[in-house]
């Protein structure tokens, strides 16, 4: 008995031992790991990058000459100034999607404007499909609904969807909706720069019989005719723009929808007092109904610009005879050159809006309604660009400004695109069967 006892005895001190042996190996693993070697800690543009290959990026407004598709800006070759997007820049970029817009100028309303709106918007929409369905049809897809755009990003092609800017483009026929829709817009903004039978503008022309001090604009916000067209879109399951929509239009327009609305490309009203970025009451109204505030990357919404600038600018095109985004894109490369020289003088006296900036006015969004109603458009091709994002190919510096204000992946896929596809299966869903 003695022996079995010494004999348990020892057992128990060779278990002791055996765990305080291996509680101290696990001691000195600990502290290698902790002063050991470790993981590189990754910069903001590496995460970035990483964040670009599995998030869906879209940019919901890049504006098109007439000539999109043409020799003069052909969508799948890198093209020269003053082209910001192409297939080539959206793969550099990891931009997946692009809302192409098909916007029509304004002159006088009747049958003449309206047919040359209509005309306008004809090209333009062709251009696109032409893009899509010949020239880069193994490069590009249309996308039609919010799974398109899934599909069409997991095939590893680049995405074109289509939005309508200026509802002067459908005249006084909200029919003309079922026309567009069925040619591939999934967005429609009620108006742009001067009212229209729809709207009011957020800047009244006086060149097209607007008066700019009107205290209640023409319509009040929306006519009648616009409140039928707002019905007419959600019935097609086709989105309310309200970007270039007065206060006043704007509310209505929430109103009215029974679907959630975006505002394609605005900025902060609050941080920039411009009559084109959304006030608090606009922007906590869209959220509530379900919508999207896309931030813009324009340079005189996202701060002020000085009239010295832009006289500098506008003296400058017109010296070269660059009266119109048409003209830009047409001009031969010696007129190209000196534009985009004096280009660089006016920039370098009076600099222009940076990614920090555009990202000031993300965040004061993403705090007021949440993250679950921000995104990002750059207006390119039509004034849009900043320093930092220029063009597409530079679409992960935008990424990476996020990174360093500490957004997780989660929240900027959908600042990037996740919310903007929410919106769009709420709209379709939303929808009747016609």
């Amino acid at each position: 008995m003695r022996v079995e006892g010494l004999m348990r005895m020892n057992g128990v001190r060779y278990g002791i031992a055996a765990v305080a042996a291996l509680v101290f190996l696990a001691t000195l693993w600990t502290l290698r790991s902790s002063f050991g070697p470790s993981e590189p800690e990754r910069s903001p543009e590496e995460i970035a990058a990483s964040i670009h290959r599995d998030a869906i990026v879209i940019d919901t407004h890049v504006d098109i000459p007439s000539f999109f598709g043409s020799e003069k800006y052909d969508p799948g070759l890198r093209g020269s100034f003053p082209i910001q997007v192409d297939l080539p820049r959206m793969r550099e970029g990891g931009l997946d999607a692009v809302f192409f817009v098909v916007y029509v100028s304004q002159t006088e309303r009747g049958a003449v404007g309206y047919a040359q709106a209509a005309s306008e918007a004809l090209a333009k929409f062709a251009a696109i499909r032409r893009m899509t369905d010949i020239q880069y049809k193994d490069e590009v897809g249309l996308a039609l609904t919010a799974a398109d755009i899934r599909k069409l990003h997991e095939e590893g092609k680049r995405i074109a969807l289509i939005g309508i800017e200026n509802g002067y483009s459908i005249a006084k026929e909200p029919a003309l909706l079922d026309f567009y829709y069925d040619l591939g817009a999934r967005y429609f903004g009620l108006v742009h720069n001067g009212h229209n039978d729809l709207a009011d503008s957020a800047q009244p022309r006086e060149r097209l019989g607007d008066r700019p001090n009107e205290e209640n604009g023409e319509h009040g916000g929306l006519s009648a005719l616009g409140r039928e067209a707002i019905r007419r879109a959600n019935d097609l399951g086709m989105m309310i723009d309200v970007s270039h929509s007065s206060r006043a239009a704007t509310l209505a327009a929430v109103e009215v929808s029974r679907a959630p609305v975006i505002a394609s490309h605005s900025a902060v009203a609050t941080l920039r007092d411009h009559p084109r970025n959304l006030s608090d009451k606009e922007m906590k109204a869209i959220a509530a109904k379900g919508g999207i505030v896309q931030i813009v990357a324009f340079d005189e919404y996202l701060h002020p610009v000085p009239e010295e600038k832009k006289a500098a600018r506008r003296e400058l095109a017109a010296s070269l005879g660059l009266t119109s985004l048409d003209a830009v894109f047409g001009a031969d490369k010696e007129t190209k050159a000196k534009f985009i020289e004096g280009l660089a003088e006016i920039d370098a006296k009076w600099p222009r809006a940076g990614v920090a900036l555009l990202a000031d006015h993300i965040g004061y969004a993403v705090k007021l309604i949440g993250i679950d109603h921000v995104g990002i458009a750059s207006d390119f091709q039509g004034g849009g660009g900043i320093k930092g994002w220029s063009d597409a190919s530079e679409t992960p510096n935008v990424t990476a400004e996020l990174v360093r204000r500490g957004y997780s992946q989660e929240e900027i896929v959908k600042i990037w695109g996740g919310n903007l596809l929410r919106v769009m299966e709420a709209v379709e869903q939303a929808r009747k069967s016609r």
